[in-house]
C-alpha cells in the first residue's frame, strides 16, 4: 500500500516569529509539509504560481500586498491551492472581504494547533471552515449583500488595482516606485490615486494613508 500523500503547505506571514512557530507545530504532523513561508503577499502568489501548495495558510495584514489581494490573485488563477486566513482580525468586514476574495477558511490566531490541523485538513479537502467565534458572529449578524456592498468597507469601495496602489501608496512608495512594482505607468497610479480620492471623500496622502491604516490594508 501506498503512502498518503502529504498536504503540501505555503505559510504567508509578515513576522518570523509567528511563521517558525507554526512551521514547528505543523513538521510533527506526519500528513503535512511546510513547502515555503513568504512575508508578503506577493512573494504568496509567486511561490503559489511556482509550487502549486494545496493549503495556503494566509495572515491578512501584511506588506507590499494585503492577504484578502493576494487571496483573490491566487484563487482567480485557478491553481487549485486553497486559503485558510489565520489572523488576528475578527471584525466582519475583514471576515467578509476575505471569504468573498476566495478563502475556504478563516481561523483566529489564538486558536490552538489541534484547531489549526483540522481546519488545513478541512480545507484541502475541498470544505469550508470557521472558527467557532466567526462562524457565531457571521450567524448572528448575519452577513447579508447589502453589509457586503457597504461603502464603509475598503473592500467594495475600491477595485483591486487600486487597493493595491493605496496600500503602496500608504506604505510610504513613490509614484515611479509604484509603476514599477505593478509593471503600469506612472501617469496610470496617478489616474488610479485620482479615482481612490474621488471614491473615498480623502483629499491628501496623509489622509488616504490614515484611511489605510484604519481599514486595516496595511500596518504600521
Amino acid at each position: 500500500m501506498g503512502t498518503k500523500r502529504k498536504v503540501r503547505i505555503l505559510l504567508a506571514d509578515d513576522h518570523n516569529l509567528v511563521r517558525e512557530g507554526f512551521k514547528t507545530m505543523l513538521e510533527p504532523i506526519p500528513d503535512m509539509e511546510v513547502i515555503q513561508e513568504v512575508s508578503d503577499g506577493r512573494s504568496a502568489v509567486t511561490e503559489c504560481r511556482r509550487l502549486r501548495p494545496d493549503v495556503v495558510v494566509m495572515d491578512i495584514s501584511m506588506p507590499d500586498l494585503n492577504g484578502i489581494d493576494a487571496t483573490g490573485q491566487i484563487v482567480g488563477d485557478l491553481f487549485n491551492s486553497k486559503v485558510l486566513c489565520l489572523s488576528l482580525h475578527k471584525e466582519r468586514a475583514m471576515v467578509q472581504a476575505m471569504l468573498k476574495a476566495g478563502a475556504s477558511g478563516y481561523l483566529l490566531k489564538s486558536c490552538t494547533i489541534e484547531e489549526l490541523v483540522t481546519a488545513i485538513r478541512t480545507v484541502a479537502s475541498g470544505d469550508i471552515y470557521l472558527s467557532p467565534q466567526i462562524a457565531r458572529d457571521a450567524v448572528a449578524c448575519g452577513l447579508t449583500p447589502d453589509e457586503q456592498r457597504s461603502h464603509s468597507n475598503v473592500y467594495s469601495v475600491l477595485t483591486n488595482r487600486e487597493r493595491e496602489v493605496l496600500q503602496l501608496i500608504a506604505e510610504g512608495m513613490h509614484t515611479k516606485a509604484i509603476a514599477d512594482r505593478l509593471h503600469i505607468s506612472p501617469k496610470t497610479v496617478l489616474a488610479h490615486r485620482e479615482h481612490i480620492m474621488q471614491r473615498t471623500g480623502i483629499d491628501s496622502v496623509a489622509g488616504l494613508t490614515r484611511y489605510a491604516l484604519r481599514q486595516g490594508l496595511c500596518e504600521l
